[in-house]
């Protein structure tokens, strides 16, 4: 089995999801299209030569559907021959789409793959693709589908998590995010997004709130609470039957945000770097991907990772460092929790309450960000997981070259 190698990796800054943000502006293909020239640019490898292209979309339509990865590919100078796809698995998307492109490199089939993912969340707005999980009666019936926010205090109360440690937590990843700004650890990634003109728009992410604190996320109200008198808590109730009620405590403030960006990973054989005069940075060691309680659909990372370093061989020990998609912030505590980590370890840079949560986009964002990091740090692996709706997971491991 071949090795496949990640060779590079660019962002845009994450721009508040919103008509008055700095990114609204930008349709979702030229968002693409931007994080793909420059990933180009930056390395002059062959483009018209890239064997694959897939980009996680989780809102696939309007704007952001029709394939928009061949169409951002065709608007990037890429060429006529390089095919696109895009794929949704909720939050998962753009991670998974890293994971069949390093598994085709394994097996021989391909030798190059640009990874990545994108999400105008401004321009097209969560939910939007509908669904028969979220409106046909018969489904709903059989297969109750729990909305993320209830299914996160949920998780909280089952794991007996308190307001305070969430708003704890929230608040340490605006500090940890607006830290790692102003010392420019998300530089090496970043790119500047540009509009018609060629002006900048946005050079740095955009919805951090540095000046947060516990206390001023106490005076914020839970936002999931309405949502539960609809019925999702009496179906919770029913599958958990020792919990007397559930416990509304995440808010805007310790949730992940609303942005907009993009994202795109250049992974490739060892051959693949050496025809290219590219070299490699990390290796993709293992990946899995995972099922289960569709009620407690955030809870996935921890089996995600389980299975994981049970394929690769190796124990929780093992890895460096952690990045765990801040969704909301019980996902990273239990995680914590369960694999007894310490913090030091787990989003050392702040993650999706600070900086927002591009649905799409936001699983090759999370392996740039770990890259970076332990290039500054001169550590070895890190594990990327991200829990998705439905009761699903992805986890990667990375070891660094």
């Amino acid at each position: 089995m071949n090795d496949a190698f990640i060779y590079d990796h660019v962002r845009t800054p994450r721009g508040k999801g919103r008509a008055s943000g700095a990114l609204h502006e930008v349709t979702p293909i030229k968002l693409a299209s931007q994080v793909l020239r420059q990933l180009h640019q930056r390395n002059q490898f062959d483009a018209d030569a890239i064997d694959d292209v897939g980009f996680g979309i989780v809102m696939p339509i309007g704007e952001q559907g029709a394939d928009l990865t061949r169409s951002a590919l065709l608007d990037a100078g890429y060429g006529n021959s390089v095919p696109g796809y895009q794929l949704n698995r909720f939050c998962t998307s753009s991670l998974d789409t890293l994971n069949q492109g390093v598994a085709s490199i394994m097996a021989g089939i391909n030798s190059s793959f640009i990874s990545g993912g994108v999400e105008s969340m401004s321009r097209v707005a969560i939910g939007s693709d509908g669904g028969a999980c979220y409106s046909d009666p018969q489904v709903l019936r059989d297969f109750p589908y729990m909305p993320n926010g209830v299914a996160a205090d949920l998780m909280a109360t089952l794991n007996s998590f308190t307001r305070h440690d969430i708003d704890t937590y929230a608040a340490q990843s605006q500090q940890r995010a607006a830290h790692a700004q102003a010392q420019g650890r998300f530089d090496k990634s970043l790119i500047e997004v540009l509009d018609v003109n060629g002006q900048v728009l946005l050079a740095k992410d955009e919805a951090l709130r540095p000046t947060t604190t516990v206390e001023s996320l106490t005076k914020l109200k839970p936002v999931f609470g309405g949502l539960g008198e609809l019925g999702y808590d009496s179906i919770a109730k029913q599958r958990y039957p020792q919990l007397e009620r559930i416990e509304h405590i995440h808010t805007s403030g310790n949730s992940s945000g609303i942005v907009d960006g993009a994202s795109a990973v250049l992974v490739g054989s060892a051959e693949y770097g050496v025809i290219n005069g590219l070299k490699p940075r990390a290796r993709i060691r293992h990946f899995s991907q995972i099922a289960s309680e569709p009620l407690l659909s955030l809870n996935g990372p921890i089996p995600a990772t389980e299975k994981l370093l049970k394929a690769a061989k190796m124990t929780i020990a093992d890895i460096d460092l952690f990045e765990i998609n801040e969704a909301f912030a019980v996902v990273p505590l239990t995680y914590m929790q369960h694999f007894n980590l310490d913090d030091s370890i787990v989003n050392v840079n702040g993650g999706a309450i600070a900086l927002g949560h591009p649905l799409g986009a936001t699983g090759t964002m999370l392996v740039g960000t770990v890259l970076d990091e332990l290039e500054r740090q001169g550590l070895a692996t890190a594990i990327v997981t991200l829990c998705a709706a439905s009761g699903q997971a992805t986890a990667t491991l990375i070891e660094r070259i």
